[in-house]
């Protein structure tokens, strides 16, 4: 059976690679405003990235009200240890 808090911390996981995402398409199409704009590729590309993470940030928020509220714990401290399990191992670690 899959343990709910290593849900946790891979959809953590997933959300900040979205939000990544959404920086370096930022980073690399520049302001939407400035002078020619974007592409309407871009556009698309740049909306479509801001919406997976956008639902993801959203479905972790869910997922860690009702396992805080489940545990009987408070949604911040919740929070805080799937943070902290994300830092202490990343995706590709190699267990000595």
């Amino acid at each position: 059976m899959t343990n709910i808090f290593d849900e946790l911390v891979e959809k953590q996981r997933a959300a900040e690679q979205a939000h990544h995402r959404v920086e370096e398409l930022r980073g690399m199409y520049g302001p939407p405003a400035q002078e020619g704009g974007w592409s309407p590729r871009q556009t698309t590309t740049y909306n479509t990235a801001w919406r997976a993470w956008r639902d993801l940030a959203r479905d972790l928020r869910t997922a860690v009200a009702d396992y805080a509220k489940a545990q009987g714990e408070p949604r911040s401290d919740v929070e805080t240890q799937v943070r902290k399990a994300v830092l202490q191992k990343e995706p590709g670690d190699v267990e000595a």
